[in-house]
């Protein structure tokens, strides 16, 4: 079952969709029934809210679910996802939208991530993480770039908890190259990242310059991928207010075949630990 009250939430829109689908009903005549917006059934449907059990309960009399196991299994997921994450306390000081992708990396077996300017959270130093915040934020703001870096780093436990999440980056050479921070900063960064790429449940590459063009030059993209089948595969997309996930599968398709081109394009990772080490100043 998924670990996150944001998987958890999406694991029962996903059901509540395949159930309605399956008593040949669409949402207006759910909504109508039940006398709901159309908006409130597609919110449901793709995990964007939470859902009250009695409501859930509902919607399974008029899908005419009447196995008993079934329908406790989604009213307890329903209660389950209106559980708070350790995450939810911190909601006004991110971007809109990413606490909820937070939920869902929690819940992820593994992590595709392509990073063309900056490291990705999930490797960043505390220093290097501070430097990002306070260079991106819109208003100056000390406590809140604390609290962010705060977020960033228990993000990382991930990488190192029972059965860790692995973490496939490929990361543009600018990002190795661009100085965040000061002097140091970026050398602890730099050794940072040689050291986690020593983990079995790490693998980073590094695309060249000498690559040239290449299928990624619109930006970077994060893929998560969960443990259990009947959770999709996504694509997360950050933007500078919010994110954007992408659920639909000839997106995804897309996203993949792009990742699989840039790890081909890519040093191996041996042949990128080599660079890292040769740009770590002794």
């Amino acid at each position: 079952m998924p670990i996150s009250p944001t998987a958890r939430r999406r694991r029962l829109g996903i059901e509540l969709r395949r159930l309605r689908e399956a008593a040949g009903l669409n949402g207006t005549d759910v909504a109508t029934l039940l006398g709901w917006s159309a908006t409130k059934v597609s919110r449901i449907e793709t995990g964007r809210v939470s859902v009250h059990h009695g409501d859930v309960s509902d919607l399974l009399d008029h899908y005419s679910v009447t196995e008993e196991a079934l329908r406790q299994e989604l009213i307890t997921l329903a209660r389950e996802s209106r559980q708070k994450g350790w995450w939810h306390r911190h909601r006004d000081t991110l971007k809109t939208g990413f606490d909820s992708y937070i939920g869902l990396e929690s819940d992820a077996a593994v992590i595709r991530t392509y990073e063309a300017q900056v490291i990705p959270g999930l490797l960043q130093t505390e220093a290097y993480a501070k430097a990002v915040i306070e260079a991106t934020a819109t208003r100056s703001n000390s406590a809140r770039i604390e609290e962010k870096a705060e977020v960033r780093l228990a993000r990382q436990r991930l990488l190192s908890r029972d059965n860790p999440v692995r973490l496939h980056a490929v990361l543009d050479e600018a990002v190795l190259v661009r100085e965040v921070g000061d002097a140091r900063t970026m050398n602890d960064q730099l050794a940072f990242l040689l050291q986690q790429s020593k983990l079995p449940n790490i693998t980073i590459q590094v695309l060249p310059f000498r690559t040239g063009a290449h299928p990624a030059m619109d930006g970077p993209f994060v893929i998560l991928e969960f443990p259990d089948s009947a959770d999709p595969t996504l694509v997360y997309i950050e933007q500078a207010m919010s994110g954007l996930v992408l659920e639909d599968a000839d997106e995804l398709d897309v996203y993949t075949d792009m990742f699989n081109d840039l790890t081909a394009q890519a040093l191996s990772a041996q042949e990128t630990a080599t660079l890292v080490f040769s740009m770590i100043r002794k």
